[in-house]
């Protein structure tokens, strides 16, 4: 490897890192603040915390990315730039794509790294990811009992104290409300106690003192009677056992979810397509024997009410019949009409869902592929925008990579939803961004090539001065 290789790839490398860590950050901080309410509270361990953290940041890396290597390009040429080095290189006879040459190759093992992570490793992690959000979002918030608030996260019951110690198990003033069987027939009070849950936090364990059980007896033997029993029982010492199995966090199978179309390799996405498109030649092939079907089972059995009839000429059909054989004719009709209407319905909807489901697979499928291309076409937009502006650094790289950015996922994002919703065919509504960009970082090539001042406005207007 030549000198210049390695002081160019040297330049790009630190930059591409640095840059690749703080976009997937902020990413990260970004979902973890729209999904914190689902977290809080789940008494979740840390080391279910860190699985999940590590797999939401997997599944950030393909929006990271194409940002990572526009911004660490703009900032590494920026900076070759900026302190006269391209321009140095230029005078001893080398062109700015001989200086590119081994970040092209760089990036574009960056390209094949990104497909084979999107295809291989993104289905994996939004699979954990998805299950772990999945079982989270079902389990109950831990276990709090506040003091002076009625507490109802143990199902059929309902349990309030009036203080609690600063050991944080010691209570006072307990009322337990038992919904086990239908209405609120036994309640539980007791001037003090304390609460613990035992060592595999399956129960919680209230052993209460100093206080009475109220209890209605059923009026299942005689329903007729008005009187209620009751029973009442003083005590010194009960425990009162509840099964806290519901908080724990169930593991739902993965099988549930290997069908999503985010969760599944392009070989699987390609089955999937194949599948659907032999689903949707079957209902369109069944749909005109359905309708046919649909109609001799129906109208048999009021076309042979007209059989015996002889019609005289220029007569209609119905003008054969008599007044009742007439009725039966046009409620028949009408039987079959709403039969077929119901049928076509039917298929419309089972081909609209077809429809709809292929769309999502085949978008997911060319998102593998485009996030390779987009990395390419950022690095052609981003290097040259360097050599062209002569700024490295945090400052004027970062403004005109986050513009060139969310110009690109505005557009990548619009064109997708379009897709999904049926406007755009799958294949444009992901690959309109990155093609509309490629030509781009081919004109800034240019224009880096010749050395443009393309932000120059002097140069602009020079060309209105010469000509007055």
């Amino acid at each position: 490897m030549k000198t210049l290789d390695r002081f160019t790839l040297r330049s790009y490398i630190l930059p591409f890192l640095l840059t690749f860590f703080i976009a997937v950050f902020v990413l990260f901080m970004q979902y973890l603040w729209k999904w914190v309410d689902e977290l809080v509270g789940k008494g979740l361990e840390w080391k279910v915390i860190i699985q999940l953290f590590f797999y939401i940041s997997l599944s950030l890396v393909p929006l990271a990315l194409p940002l990572a290597i526009l911004l660490s390009s703009l900032m590494s040429f920026g900076n070759l730039a900026e302190h006269y080095e391209l321009a140095a290189l230029k005078a001893s006879g080398m062109s700015l794509q001989r200086v590119m040459a081994p970040l092209v190759f760089f990036t574009f093992g960056i390209s094949l790294l990104a497909f084979y992570f999107s295809d291989s490793v993104l289905p994996y992690a939004n699979l954990k990811m998805g299950r772990m959000m999945f079982d989270i979002h079902n389990q109950k918030p831990a276990l709090s009992i506040k003091p002076q608030v009625f507490y109802n996260g143990i199902d059929n019951y309902s349990i309030r104290v009036e203080t609690k110690g600063q050991d944080g198990k010691s209570i006072q003033q307990v009322l337990i409300y038992d919904h086990t069987e239908d209405g609120n027939n036994r309640v539980i009070a007791a001037d003090s106690g304390v609460m613990e849950m035992t060592a595999d936090k399956r129960y919680l364990i209230l052993d209460l003192k100093d206080g009475s059980s109220y209890e209605e007896i059923s009026k299942e033997k005689d329903p007729s009677s008005r009187s209620i029993p009751f029973l009442r029982n003083k005590f010194k010492q009960q425990t009162v056992r509840f099964d806290l199995s519901s908080f724990k966090r169930t593991n739902t199978n993965e099988d549930l979810f290997r069908e999503n179309h985010q969760m599944l390799k392009s070989s699987q996405l390609r089955t999937m397509l194949d599948s659907f498109r032999i689903q949707k030649k079957r209902l369109q092939s069944d749909f005109g024997k359905t309708l046919a079907d649909a109609y001799l089972r129906n109208s048999d059995h009021f076309l042979t009410a007209a059989s015996r009839k002889t019609a005289p000429k220029d007569s209609t059909f119905l003008s054969m019949l008599n007044k009742p054989d007439r009725h039966m004719v046009i409620e028949s009709a009408l039987g079959l009409v709403r039969t077929i209407k119901g049928q076509v319905q039917a298929r419309e909807g089972e081909l609209h869902n077809n429809s709809n489901t292929s769309t999502l697979f085949e978008i997911e499928l060319h998102k593998k592929f485009a996030l390779a291309f987009s990395c390419l076409v950022m690095f052609f937009v981003g290097a040259p925008l360097g050599a062209i502006i002569r700024k490295g650094g945090l400052g004027m790289p970062v403004v005109v990579s986050v513009i060139f950015f969310v110009l690109y996922w505005v557009i990548a994002i619009s064109t997708e939803k379009m897709a999904k919703e049926g406007v755009l065919a799958p294949i444009p509504g992901v690959w309109i961004a990155p093609v509309l960009l490629f030509p781009l970082g081919i004109f800034l090539t240019i224009k880096a090539t010749s050395d443009s001042v393309l932000f120059d406005l002097d140069s602009y207007l020079s060309v209105f001065k010469r000509k007055k």
